[in-house]
């Protein structure tokens, strides 16, 4: 098992969600019980042995990875939400993606200044989700230990947003 192993089970899918998008497909890796503990492994792996307090996933996708990185680690699990779907009190932030603009949210009390935080997604691409993440946790005292993605897409530049934090990729596109 590898990351080539999860590379070739990822699907390409063409013009989704709109025209000239190609989705990359995690749906095959969540499908095969050893490709989703590969991922996992290969996550944990990104921490260099750190201590981490909390995992923050970014909805959607990036709760299934970090849930499970978050139990893997013996940590706690922290969702970074779309706007309106967290129940108590939030700090939101805007920000823009590849295909439209949304805004994402994170409770208030979810992460206490000076905690070790892991943020982690499925995917990397422009970085507009990514970056939002990071200012909320930032904005709550956060030390963010480095921000982990099964996926990179390193054409459209979405690493740079996230400077000067530590980003790691499974796969790189």
């Amino acid at each position: 098992m590898s990351a080539e192993s999860l590379r070739a089970a990822i699907r390409d899918v063409v013009d989704f969600p709109k025209p000239g998008i190609v989705f990359k497909d995690i749906t095959p890796i969540l499908a095969d019980g050893e490709l989703f503990r590969e991922s996992i492994s290969l996550l944990c792996a990104t921490t260099g042995g750190a201590k981490i307090d909390k995992v923050v996933g970014i909805d959607a996708r990036g709760f299934i990875f970090a849930a499970a990185v978050a139990d893997r680690l013996g940590a706690g699990f922290v969702p970074i939400r779309k706007k309106g779907k967290l129940p108590w009190k939030t700090r939101q932030t805007a920000y823009s993606l590849e295909y439209g603009e949304s805004i994402v949210e994170l409770h208030e009390d979810a992460v206490k200044p000076g905690e070790s935080i892991l943020l982690v997604d499925d995917l990397l691409a422009t970085g507009g989700t990514a970056a939002a993440a990071v200012k909320l946790l930032d904005e709550l005292g956060a030390k963010l230990v480095g921000i982990s993605f099964v996926i990179e897409l390193g054409f459209l530049g979405g690493r740079a947003k996230l400077a000067p934090h530590p980003v790691s990729a499974i796969l790189a596109y």
